[in-house]
């Protein structure tokens, strides 16, 4: 396995990738609203990464997928495909993903957000999904073993009740989309990768009320849990520091530092 230390020059253009795609999640809410269809809200995306941004979606045409970004609601666990015939309701929960490429190199985040109010489950689901990522930015520094990162996620979302979705996992990410190594949500199998300064990786744990078992539907994209229980997913793009790491795609309304010193 191949990981990707980056170099400073490298770092500085994966930030203003990251930032590009943070930015992307900040003005898409206030038309995350009743009735908008997933479709207008791609449209509005796929405008402002390429007219204002003059950057590329990283989504658009990756392996055929027709979309520029990911809109995955209630029971989609990831990779909701925007469509004209979908529209927003009240009480839906709701994850947007966003991944950007502006000179060569990339950027990827993710949240969830709640059409007006929703039931209590789908509250807890969000908050602790979103609680679970900010605590694994908690044991990353320069030699610590990666399998941590997932260990510290899974105890987490397992003592609220939930369960972690194995499939899909983090990755290493910087003039690829997806590099070595894989980041694992749940406590797995040891690849045996310590971490190191300056290595970039996404983790973006997808958690599910019920089981976590899922099912891809017919187009070949979307996930859906097998119980059609909720699921909730955050991700963001993380820079490991001498110290800690820094979170690249931090969004302004978020209440965590921006760099962990661990």
């Amino acid at each position: 396995m191949t990981i990707s230390i980056k170099t400073t020059q490298e770092i500085n253009k994966i930030k203003i990738s990251c930032k590009l795609a943070s930015e992307v999640l900040e003005m898409i809410e206030e038309f995350i609203v009743p009735n908008i269809t997933t479709e207008e809200i791609n449209q509005i995306c796929h405008l402002y990464i390429t007219n204002k941004q003059k950057a590329q979606s990283a989504c658009l045409g990756y392996y055929g997928y027709p979309k520029s970004i990911c809109i995955s609601i209630n029971d989609v666990v990831c990779h909701g495909i925007p469509n004209k015939n979908q529209t927003l309701k009240i009480g839906d929960i709701v994850n947007i993903d966003v991944a950007i490429i502006k000179d060569e190199y990339y950027g990827d985040t993710s949240k969830m957000f709640i059409v007006q109010k929703t039931s209590i489950l789908g509250t807890r689901l969000c908050n602790v999904t979103l609680n679970s990522l900010y605590l694994s930015f908690t044991v990353i520094k320069p030699g610590v073993r990666l399998q941590l990162i997932g260990k510290t996620i899974q105890q987490y979302v397992e003592k609220n009740g939930f369960s972690v979705v194995k499939e899909y996992c983090g990755h290493g990410i910087g003039k690829n989309f997806h590099e070595e190594p894989q980041i694992l949500h749940y406590d797995g199998y040891d690849q045996g990768v310590i971490l190191q300064e300056n290595m970039i990786f996404t983790i973006e744990p997808m958690v599910n009320a019920g089981s976590h078992e899922i099912r891809l539907m017919k187009d070949q994209w979307t996930v859906k849990t097998k119980d059609r229980n909720l699921s909730a997913q955050y991700e963001h793009t993380i820079l490991v520091t001498k110290y800690g790491c820094e979170i690249l795609t931090k969004q302004h309304q978020e209440n965590i530092p921006t760099i962990f010193i661990n």
